[in-house]
């Protein structure tokens, strides 16, 4: 069940150097929600995201996190609950699991809980695990520190379905928690299994933002608006 929106965006333009590539977004973002953000390549998605996060400077319009103005930098907004995360496996290779855990706010044990298919791995170095168990240790130790907005770029790019899956399915469990959750995802029907709204962003505008309910039998209406896009 849904409750106070965490984050919000009005009338959103988002770019680079002053220009949007992205505008007029409308978003709210509520505790235990888990919104979807879909669109072709060069659509702006990951724009968006970086700008919600407080990475990016909005051009135009306006952010709040947790009910104030946003702090316009991703260091506040991420010490106000905000986490970030990307597709980049942000581990530190030459330590071991357990010490990446270690650096996280949340804790060893916490974090093995949320991934207890790292448990046998904790005394091995980050930089040996799989592509997959690496995104795991990343996701983990975030999660692990019950951030309260969650923002994720596709973090499951190169990675195998069932690892997919097992990624998005943790950050489905953190918004039954609380959290509030969006995700930018190119795995289109494991997303809209996980994820309560749907946004599809074409051509720099959300073209559609419906629940995801009444789209999981009609998989076309996404893909048509990629392909209206491309």
């Amino acid at each position: 069940m849904t409750g106070e929106v965490l984050l919000s965006a009005k009338g959103l333009d988002a770019g680079y150097n002053g220009q949007a590539i992205v505008s007029g977004v409308d978003l709210d973002l509520r505790a235990g929600e888990m919104i979807g953000v879909f669109g072709a390549n060069g659509a702006g998605k990951t724009t968006t995201v970086l700008t919600l996060a407080g990475s990016q400077r909005a051009v135009a319009g306006e952010l709040t996190l947790l009910g104030a103005a946003h702090p316009g930098s991703l260091y506040k907004a991420a010490r106000s609950g905000l986490a970030l995360l990307t597709d980049d496996r942000s581990i530190f290779a030459p330590l071991s699991v357990r010490d990446n855990l270690r650096l996280g706010r949340g804790g060893v044990e916490a974090a093995l809980q949320i991934f207890p298919e790292l448990r046998e791995h904790v005394d091995r170095r980050a930089g040996l695990l799989s592509g997959g168990q690496q995104q795991m240790l990343s996701v983990g130790r975030i999660l692990a520190a019950r951030p309260r907005v969650i923002l994720a770029d596709e973090l499951s790019l190169g990675l195998a379905p069932l690892i997919v899956k097992r990624l998005l399915a943790a950050l489905r469990a953190a918004a039954d928690d609380g959290a509030a959750v969006l995700i930018v995802e190119q795995h289109v029907p494991v997303a809209l299994a996980m994820v309560d709204t749907a946004v599809v962003l074409a051509r720099g505008t959300v073209a559609l933002s419906a629940p995801a309910a009444e789209l999981r039998d009609d998989p076309h209406a996404i893909s048509d608006l990629y392909l209206a896009s491309a």
